[in-house]
């Protein structure tokens, strides 16, 4: 029984044998060796270069993004100056509005007292003209009534003339026939 006890034990498939474990371990110990020298490197390399891209990437993306703040900060700018622009130009469209309303208003205070004065310059006028038709009237009246009055007609010009004088004076002063 001994012995096949220990002949079972050799043929233990659980329980490799001596050699297969050392060939195992050399086979293992060469293919590590193999890995660390052609596939890490390899992968050595790609995790280099993907590093490298990424990095690179940032880097760029942060030159990027300080190209758009700079081009924001100057737009800002720009926009600020135009919003500046715009408040002086519709500043001076305003001055300017209150400058023709002035300068219209005094021409139409210029133009309105213009009128004012043709418009008394024409009372004037007419009026001088009434006056003079009615002292032709009242002349006419008075020598004709003077006439009656006298008995003696007054058809002389300068008798008449004298007579016409001396009757509106005579009512200017508000003394009618006392001499």
């Amino acid at each position: 029984m001994t012995d096949s006890i220990r002949a079972a034990e050799e043929l233990n498939p659980l329980v490799p044998h001596l050699s297969e474990i050392i060939l195992g371990a050399a086979w293992f110990l060469i293919l590590l060796v193999l890995i660390w020298k052609f596939v890490v490197p390899n992968f050595e390399k790609a995790y280099a270069e993907r590093t490298a891209a990424i990095e690179g990437g940032i880097a760029q993306a942060e030159t990027k993004q300080a190209e758009a703040d700079a081009k924001l900060a100057e737009l800002e700018s720009q926009l600020s100056e135009a919003r500046h622009e715009a408040a002086r130009i519709r500043e001076e469209a305003r001055e300017q509005g209150a400058a023709i309303i002035a300068e219209m208003r005094q021409q139409a205070q210029e133009e309105s007292a213009r009128i004012v004065e043709h418009g008394k310059t024409q009372i004037e006028a007419e009026r001088q003209q009434a006056v003079t038709s009615l002292r032709a009237e009242v002349g006419a009246l008075a020598t004709g009534l003077a006439g009656r009055i006298v008995g003696e007609s007054l058809d002389d010009e300068a008798r008449q003339s004298r007579v016409v004088e001396r009757f509106l004076a005579d009512l200017e002063s508000g003394t009618p026939g006392v001499n």
